[in-house]
């Protein structure tokens, strides 16, 4: 090995690795590639200073936009399953 580019037998480069904490996972992203997955888009919002607040502080101050991102998702996704039990209920009283 060329001595120059060589590292002390002492040097571990995992000892610099911090712990992988309950806190680091959850201000984590998945990327695939360095790149980030899906593509945001920017929007102004006018939201009540509470909410905000709320979502602050369930967040511990930094990540509350992507808190407030899935708890719209989910809203969306509830949405969307109460209109295939509606359909679905509406389709078997026709039928009866």
């Amino acid at each position: 090995m060329n001595e120059k580019n060589s590292l002390p037998a002492s040097n571990n480069d995992l000892d610099e690795v911090p712990p992988l904490t309950e806190e680091f996972f959850a201000h984590a992203r998945h990327r695939v590639g360095l790149k980030p997955v899906g593509k945001k888009q920017k929007i102004n919002l006018a939201l009540d200073p509470d909410v905000v607040a709320w979502y602050k502080a369930q967040a511990g101050g930094r990540g509350y936009q992507t808190l407030m991102n899935a708890a719209l998702r989910e809203a969306m996704r509830a949405r969307a399953l109460v209109d295939v039990v509606r359909e679905t209920i509406r389709q078997e009283l026709k039928s009866a």
